[in-house]
């Protein structure tokens, strides 16, 4: 039997805080300040904060090329 499988396929769009905290090499803490400060776009689902994939990539790119965070 084939399996069919859709044209377009889905990637992941968002990360988790702790997600964000071991990609960075940060403390749990600072890396919820970090969604807090706006420097990117954040989405709120209850008590759960799950980050852009898309604008933390571009904001981590920005941050690399002008010497950090």
């Amino acid at each position: 039997m084939e399996q069919i499988v859709p044209s377009t396929s889905v990637g992941k769009r968002t990360y988790s805080v702790d997600e964000i905290q071991d990609m960075l090499g940060i403390c749990k803490r600072k890396a919820y300040d970090l969604c807090k400060s706006g420097n990117f776009s954040i989405v709120r689902i209850g008590r759960t904060i799950r980050v852009s994939k898309s604008s933390f990539d571009k904001w981590l790119d920005t941050s690399q090329n002008n010497g950090g965070m």
